[in-house]
């Protein structure tokens, strides 16, 4: 009661809306999707970096190199960051649509969201295809 009297009565304040309100979107998924990808871009910079000082450094060097991204977990995390990177270069070139002020509709929103999924796996697979036999393919 003294609150009141005093003047410090606490007022309801908006709520901003959140995930529990939201549902789910595709174009929501892919916004963070990009972002995650983004990251693991910046952080897989440094398996580009090992990769380029090693082959700087000499034979040797470049063998532990190989001997990693020849391994299961290397060649895994490759793909995971060939695919991150051509799920970012494709969000990008979604949000460079929007630049022109274009895809906005509802549906070609959805268009454009779910062609960076299928674009991202199509372009990791057949980047990795390439490469495999590029490399001697079964020997």
């Amino acid at each position: 009661m003294a609150e009141l009297e005093a003047g410090t009565a606490r007022r309801a304040r908006p709520l901003s809306p959140h995930l529990q309100i939201y549902k789910p979107t595709l174009t929501m998924l892919m916004s963070i999707a990009h972002r995650i990808t983004g990251a693991a871009l910046y952080f897989g910079m440094a398996l580009v970096a090992w990769w380029l000082i090693a082959a700087a450094s000499g034979p040797n060097a470049y063998a532990g190199f190989e001997a990693f991204t020849g391994s299961i977990v290397g060649r895994i995390i490759l793909f995971g960051y060939t695919w991150a990177l051509m799920h970012h270069l494709l969000g990008g070139i979604r949000h460079l649509i929007w630049d022109t002020l274009h895809g906005f509709e509802p549906a070609d929103r959805e268009m454009l969201a779910l062609s960076t999924i299928v674009g991202s796996v199509a372009l990791t697979l057949v980047l990795w295809v390439i490469a495999y036999f590029a490399m001697g393919g079964l020997r």
